[in-house]
């Protein structure tokens, strides 16, 4: 069975490597058609020319790009999947999206006689690798049964949420407590190195005391080395924080602290991070 895989930034890439480790067959397409012959070339995947001449190629196709605009893009647009045979074919998308677009993107397939899955996933680069990802799923729970031995090839954790768009909000509900977690570590370290405290040391008393953490944990190296190469970007939470925000409006509520974070990685991305890991916001803390 071949399956389509469309966004091979880096936690895509990390997925389709992990799909085809684990003997899926993909043909893939990149909106930046370099990284997909790039990709092709390492691991043997099928590149094909658009979204409508993939979906003419399988019933499937997992979708992970930036966010809804560029989804909206490669499902709907000018040479979207919907242009080509998406009869009875299921999109699987995996970006983390506005919950408003994952429930229209379902309605529109669904006129169409095709099936949406909204599948954001928890965690980046490296448990994709391992396949120790977390998928939060909504739409029809028996596209969601189909789809699962899938989904088992790079999950550890596999949740059916109901309707689509409750992935969507999950996911934005995960990504506040991600991205508070990221700060408020960024934010101790330096006043603890800032205190004459070593770094090291300081990491470690926080990963034995209050600041034990999965996100210290994976975050542990960089912040130690300084080294922010990305893995899930400052620009990506800044953007994850902002659908939050339209989601707690929506629901009547407030968060002055998903405020606070947000517009600190605002600050981060203002001062030329925003295409680092969004571990970089230590930085902002760090310098004088």
């Amino acid at each position: 069975m071949k399956v389509g895989f469309i966004g091979l930034g880096h936690l895509g890439r990390a997925i389709a490597k992990r799909l085809i480790e684990q003997g899926v067959e993909l043909i893939v397409w990149n909106r930046t058609l370099s990284k997909a012959h790039e990709f092709a070339k390492e691991t043997g995947a099928e590149v094909t020319s658009s979204p409508a001449d993939l979906i003419n190629k399988v019933d499937r196709v997992f979708v992970i790009v930036f966010d809804s605009q560029a989804s909206e893009e490669v499902i709907f647009g000018e040479k979207g999947l919907v242009k080509g045979d998406i009869k009875g074919k299921t999109v699987i998308d995996m970006t983390t999206n506005h919950y408003l677009y994952a429930q229209k993107a379902y309605e529109e397939l669904k006129k169409l006689g095709a099936f949406y899955l909204d599948a954001p996933v928890l965690g980046s680069v490296i448990p994709a690798l391992k396949g120790e990802l977390t998928i939060v799923v909504g739409g029809d729970k028996e596209k969601f049964e189909e789809n699962k031995p899938l989904f088992e090839k790079f999950c550890r954790a596999i949740y059916y949420l109901g309707e689509a768009g409750m992935g969507s909000k999950m996911k934005l509900v995960n990504n506040i407590v991600l991205g508070g977690i990221m700060e408020v570590l960024a934010e101790a370290i330096a006043i603890g190195e800032k205190a004459g405290i070593d770094k090291e040391t300081l990491i470690n008393v926080l990963n034995d005391g209050a600041g034990k953490s999965y996100i210290l944990d994976v975050k542990k190296k960089k912040l130690l080395e300084e080294d922010f190469s990305t893995h899930f970007s400052v620009n990506l939470i800044y953007k994850d924080l902002h659908y939050a925000q339209d989601l707690i409006k929506d629901l009547g509520l407030f968060s002055f602290t998903t405020a606070a974070v947000k517009e600190t990685y605002g600050l981060a991305r203002k001062e030329g991070f925003g295409n680092l890991d969004f571990s970089a916001v230590y930085k902002l803390f760090k310098e004088d």
